[in-house]
């Protein structure tokens, strides 16, 4: 049914005594998250469900509040989770390549750090002063003692059994040798070669004989040496046991009931007793070395040290991460190296810890968008979740980069939720592409763009507001100002039954309004400064608009609001730019001739009209044909297009415009140029609901006021777009003013006796329309190419 709306149908009524204020600092700041109750839902049943493969992926677009959202309620429900256990690398004594990881109760990972830092301390200050003291000193003196003399004897008694047989010991730097004596002079080689051949052969033999002895002699001294060694080592193995061993037994204590610890402490204790001499005075590198490389000192000490790499002492409750960036590295860690002399050098103390490490035992939050971006980032995120453990390892290995030998750190077992944030493409397009990912993220929590308009959101909305100003320090709103800010909400929901749920966007308007209250010293944001901070952000965006309309203005592009013509009619579209949309009147043109192409669309035939667009205008054949030619051939060739469209045409927003067209150029009858439509159609003729309603109308407003308005103008929209509605307030106005009007249909038949001030026509029993309608013309013409068609015989016709 035909209906012109009024002023107070397009108006939405609000009451201010709903929000219970005068201004939103009378109000309770808001918590939580409003208009999203599906998504809530969604997020409580996949935080606490603990079985695997139920991780989360929020669906959303940006502006809602996505991500603020999920932390607070992911923070809320992370609180009543235990607090994770604290991890940390250190030295695998039997392979250092491997580090291990050891697991300890939250906040004993700090402890236990400093505790072996202590440690390590203490024994590099007590074993120097152990090893210099009187006590120690004696008992190795006494050792080397009893050494020495026990040699000495043996040497003594060898050099007297060589004299008695004309020989004496001399000793060299490179060893000891008999030498031969006679008469008591020592012979040198010279001497002796001058001696008979007897007494040569005599003394050679004595000398063989010594040799014999010296040799068995010196393994004996050998075996002392070796001794001594032994007791020494003992001996400083002892003294360090001593004085280690407390320092041992009270870590043992502390920590008996982890297992890791014990065994690493003993490792430790090992180590220290096995390299003693590290702790002995004079041993270490000194003097100039260590001036000019300071590390060389503590180099032989790191091995001792604890790598706290992921500390829960802070925290009550499990962890929340949220990782804006998700590269490799700083989801996974990463292996540090240093130089030393030119090398690249790493060990366990420079593994660093990853998002996934410090959200272990709770809450990874994530973008999906930057993760996909980041190599090897989303594939090393799922191995992690399938296999249930953290690696660390080189982001270049798995490009096969590094041929030297690395780090292989224990894997850390991993229990975590992960919550990936991002648009609803991506869902689609990994729920499709991605087998891994219906396995591993089984639980959708969709953020709504919008949210009913009731009471209850109404007053919340309010609260929201009075959040925003308190958090960003903005000055608040008087009552009339929130109900503009809740106007505004629902222009961009498009709906005046809904507000919308885009967050950022009502923060943005709201602190430029704060900037043009501060600019007039008002004590509270007012209606004008919504209205103004509206405006002022449509026009720094709306370049492009006032070009086109300048062009409109100048004959440029040709648009009638005045005359009538035949297959002529200004349809409406919407072109956006990003940040900015605004509608725009197109003329439609439509011309027919006897002939079998049936409706042709010069936008697909140039490529011009995307896939919809296309449906939209294959559906008016349907029209046509159901409508006129259930009883006759439809031999029809008719050409429909966009006039002065240069660029590309998507949707079928315009169909019933183009259908009004088409039947103006088969009956003959004009069509009102100063009105402008849009609709799309179904082959039953129903005019169907579009998108940017608001947009639409507002353009050709704004055409028809610039040329002047003349009380007759308008626009035709579908019935069911009443509730998208929420138009300016001059568009408004000048309904009420009775200057702009705008029509509601729900058939092409209303459509079209708006356009042509001429009657649809209805079928009468005898199969046949109404003398005079437009139906009754349409049949007519259709007879008549028919007609003309058997007659031509199938020759070539031209447009008529």
């Amino acid at each position: 049914m035909i209906k012109e709306l009024s002023a107070n149908d397009l108006k939405i009524i609000f009451d201010s005594k709903k929000i219970n204020c005068n201004s939103t600092d009378e109000l309770e700041p808001l918590e939580g998250i409003i208009g999203q109750d599906r998504a809530v839902k969604a997020l409580k049943f996949g935080l606490n469900i603990s079985n695997s493969g139920f991780n989360i992926f929020v669906s959303g677009y940006s502006g809602t509040g996505r991500t603020t959202s999920v932390k607070e309620f992911v923070e809320e429900v992370a609180k009543t989770k235990p607090t994770p256990p604290d991890w940390c690398y250190v030295n695998n004594f039997n392979d250092s390549y491997q580090p291990n990881v050891i697991e300890l109760p939250p906040g004993r990972g700090k402890v236990f750090r400093e505790d072996i830092k202590n440690f390590v301390d203490s024994v590099k200050s007590l074993l120097p002063k152990v090893f210099e003291s009187k006590d120690y000193t004696e008992k190795r003196d006494a050792i080397v003692k009893n050494a020495d003399t026990a040699k000495q004897e043996l040497l003594n008694g060898l050099n007297s059994r060589a004299q008695s047989q004309g020989f004496i010991l001399k000793t060299t730097q490179i060893g000891v040798f008999i030498v031969p004596v006679i008469n008591g002079k020592v012979l040198n080689d010279q001497d002796f070669l001058k001696l008979d051949q007897k007494t040569k052969d005599k003394m050679q033999e004595k000398r063989t004989a010594i040799n014999d002895d010296m040799k068995k002699t010196m393994d004996t001294v050998r075996s002392y040496d070796k001794k001594l060694a032994e007791d020494i080592k003992q001996l400083n193995h002892d003294a360090a046991l001593y004085a280690i061993e407390k320092f041992i037994n009270d870590i043992k204590t502390d920590y008996k009931d982890v297992a890791e610890v014990i065994e690493f402490v003993e490792e430790i204790q090992k180590d220290i007793l096995k390299n003693v001499d590290i702790f002995i005075p004079g041993n270490l590198k000194t003097g100039q070395q260590q001036d000019i490389f300071p590390w060389l000192k503590e180099a032989p000490f790191k091995k001792y040290e604890v790598n706290l790499i992921v500390d829960n002492s802070g925290l009550s409750g499990a962890p929340v991460v949220i990782e804006q960036n998700p590269t490799y590295q700083n989801l996974f860690g990463r292996i540090e190296k240093e130089a030393q002399f030119g090398v690249l050098t790493t060990d366990f103390t420079m593994i660093r810890s990853g998002a996934i490490h410090r959200s272990n035992g709770g809450f990874l939050v994530m973008p999906v968008e930057e993760l996909l971006k980041n190599f090897f980032s989303w594939d090393s995120l799922k191995m992690a979740l399938v296999n249930k453990e953290i690696t660390i390892e080189e982001a270049s290995e798995k490009l096969g980069y590094v041929s030297t030998k690395g780090l292989r750190p224990e894997p850390l077992p991993l229990d975590v939720k992960v919550i990936l944030i991002g648009n609803p493409i991506y869902f689609n397009l990994l729920f499709s592409l991605d087998d891994d990912f219906k396995k591993l993220f089984k639980v959708k929590a969709d953020f709504d763009l919008s949210m009913d308009r009731n009471d209850d959101n109404i007053k919340n909305y309010a609260r929201f507001i009075c959040t925003i100003c308190n958090k960003e320090k903005l000055k608040h709103l008087e009552a009339p100002a929130v109900i503009k800010v809740i106007e505004y909400s629902c222009r961009l929901a498009e709906n005046r039954e809904k507000v919308s749920t885009r967050f950022s966007d009502i923060a943005d308007i709201i602190t430029e309004a704060n900037y043009y209250a501060y600019s007039e010293n008002s004590k509270y944001i007012k209606t004008g400064h919504i209205k103004k901070a509206i405006e002022e952000k449509v026009f720094r965006s709306n370049l492009m608009e006032e070009k086109i309309k300048e062009h409109i203005n100048d004959g440029t592009i040709l648009i009638d609001t005045k005359s009538s013509a035949i297959g002529q009619i200004n349809g409406l579209s919407v072109t956006s730019l990003g940040d900015y949309s605004f509608g725009r009147p197109s003329r439609v043109t439509a011309s027919i001739g006897a002939g079998k192409d049936g409706i042709i669309d010069i936008e697909r035939e140039t490529k011009l009209g995307g896939p919809i667009h296309t449906k939209g205008v294959l559906i008016l054949s349907g029209y046509i044909a159901q409508k006129y030619s259930a009883d006759k051939p439809l031999n029809l060739s008719a050409r429909i297009v966009f006039e002065q469209s240069y660029g590309g045409i998507e949707g079928d927003s315009a169909s019933s415009a183009e259908l009004y067209a088409l039947l103006s150029a088969l009956s003959g009858i004009p069509i009102k140029q100063n009105f402008a439509v849009t609709g799309s159609v179904n082959q039953k003729g129903q005019v169907q609901a579009i998108g940017g309603v608001n947009e639409k109308i507002e353009g050709f407003f704004a055409v028809c006021r610039a040329r002047g308005l003349t009380g007759d103008q308008g626009v035709i929209i579908p019935q069911s777009n009443i509730k998208n509605l929420v138009l300016k307030d001059e568009v408004i106005e000048a309904v009420k003013e009775n200057k702009f009007h705008i029509y509601i249909v729900s058939t092409i038949e209303e459509g079209i006796e708006i356009l042509t001030g001429v009657k649809a026509g209805k079928m009468g029993s005898d199969g046949k329309y109404e003398e005079g309608t437009i139906n009754y013309r349409i049949n007519k013409k259709i007879e008549e190419l028919a007609e003309k068609m058997k007659n031509l015989k199938g020759s070539s016709v031209k447009d008529v």
